[in-house]
């Protein structure tokens, strides 16, 4: 079983990514959310990753940014009917916390909005997963989440300025936002650090 790959980003499309590890190039099928969440191509990057071997697909990579929602995605194939794709679809449209505990309080409406995931779905969901979710579990997770979220939320927020600044300095949005996605990011960086590192991309 592959856990991970980590690895150069060697580029992204809408559902896919291709990582190269070492020089060999794993394809791995993500979720359509996760595009604008990966780095610029040529980046380190790590994705968890589900190896699934079936009949009519033969052996499929399907991959995570986070360990979290890899496991939920691990749950959801448990269920009757639910196969990698529908689970991949489901976390594409809903993060692992929101769906915690739509299953925990039966909220069928909210999963049954997901692209392709119908009412008698989410009840079998819910049916089959309600005993399988803890509630403090589901707590502790969603605190750890916001913790995660706050900061990347921070510095999404940098990034944005950071572009907008690039702008303001006679580049194109485009030429700004390649610049930016190809800084090497951390939790403490500021607009202004940001603004920095990026211009080396540009003169």
């Amino acid at each position: 079983m592959i856990s991970f790959l980590s690895g150069k980003l060697e580029y992204a499309d809408l559902n896919v990514a291709v990582i190269n590890c070492n020089g060999v190039g794993y394809e791995i099928n993500i979720c359509a959310s996760d595009n604008d969440r990966l780095p610029a191509p040529g980046s380190d990057v790590k994705i968890y990753t589900f190896l699934s071997i079936s009949e009519n697909t033969g052996a499929m990579l399907y991959g995570f940014l986070t360990r979290d929602e890899l496991e939920m995605f691990r749950l959801l194939i448990t269920v009757n009917g639910v196969g990698p794709k529908v689970a991949k679809t489901l976390l594409g449209g809903m993060n692992p916390d929101t769906l915690r505990f739509a299953i925990l309080s039966e909220d069928s409406k909210t999963i049954a909005k997901a692209p392709g995931i119908g009412a008698k779905t989410a009840g079998r969901i819910i049916l089959d997963l309600k005993d399988k979710v803890n509630l403090m579990d589901a707590f502790e997770k969603k605190l750890e989440n916001s913790k995660e979220d706050a900061v990347e939320s921070g510095l999404s927020q940098a990034k944005e300025d950071a572009v907008l600044a690039l702008v303001s300095l006679g580049y194109s949005r485009t030429e700004s936002l390649q610049a930016v996605k190809k800084v090497e990011m951390t939790d403490d960086m500021d607009a202004d650090r940001i603004l920095k590192e990026s211009l080396k991309y540009l003169i």
